[in-house]
């Protein structure tokens, strides 16, 4: 049986790797997960927590760091998306860090934080359609492979409406920032399934997870194209 799709981060029909590497995409989505939901949390305002502070080292160390690491070890492995998603939401990662450090003033050296407030929401926006992007590569792929960007780009899209329609003091929307962090949660946990079905195997487990091929995706055409012969 061919890995899944999701666990293999490769939307294209699955290719072994020439090479003897282990899988990194899992280790990726896995970085991204944890990251992602621990930020959805806070903007979910669970337990009345609103501060992001605590996300910054995972931000830097493990969402952003060893995500963008697993990114180049997917360019060794050939898989083009991997590379190019897992690095890109790494690098994510690691520069939104770098705005949430006070110590580094790059919120403070706007005039207001207005100011500030929609710039971190270009930032967001750009984001949204780099996503976007990523989505529109998945069309053929696994509902599990699809869902994930769907709903990570339908976060950034909120997160970038949150912070344009605040208040004037330069506040983001509170109502959209918490649906933001409801549906980054259900993103975060669509990554880590992702992950599982890329290590889940039967060397390891009494069972996998199931990922959902869609009707026109290359690996269901192709069986029904065996059967047919």
């Amino acid at each position: 049986m061919l890995p899944a799709w999701g666990g293999a981060f490769q939307p294209a029909p699955y290719k072994p790797s020439f090479r003897k590497f282990a899988n990194p995409a899992p280790l990726g989505l896995c970085a991204f997960a944890l990251t992602t939901f621990v930020l959805s949390l806070i903007n979910a305002s669970t337990r009345g927590v609103t501060s992001p502070s605590v996300v910054v080292g995972a931000a830097y160390a493990y969402g952003g760091f060893i995500q963008l690491l697993a990114g180049m070890w997917e360019m060794a492995v050939g898989n083009t998306f991997g590379a190019t998603a897992l690095s890109s939401y790494g690098g994510f990662w690691i520069a939104w860090a770098l705005i949430e450090t006070d110590g580094l003033g790059l919120i403070s050296s706007y005039e207001s934080k207005l100011d500030a407030t929609h710039a971190v929401g270009f930032f967001l926006a750009g984001w949204f359609i780099f996503t976007f992007l990523c989505l529109l590569c998945t069309f053929k792929s696994t509902v599990a492979f699809f869902s994930l960007f769907f709903f990570l780009d339908i976060t950034f899209l909120l997160l970038t409406v949150a912070h344009f329609t605040g208040g004037a003091d330069g506040s983001v929307h509170p109502q959209i920032t918490k649906a933001a962090g409801i549906l980054g949660l259900i993103t975060a946990f669509i990554a880590w399934w992702n992950a599982a079905a890329g290590m889940l195997e039967s060397s390891n487990s009494f069972f996998t997870v199931p990922v959902m091929h869609f009707p026109w995706s290359e690996k269901v055409k192709s069986e029904k194209a065996a059967r047919s012969d």
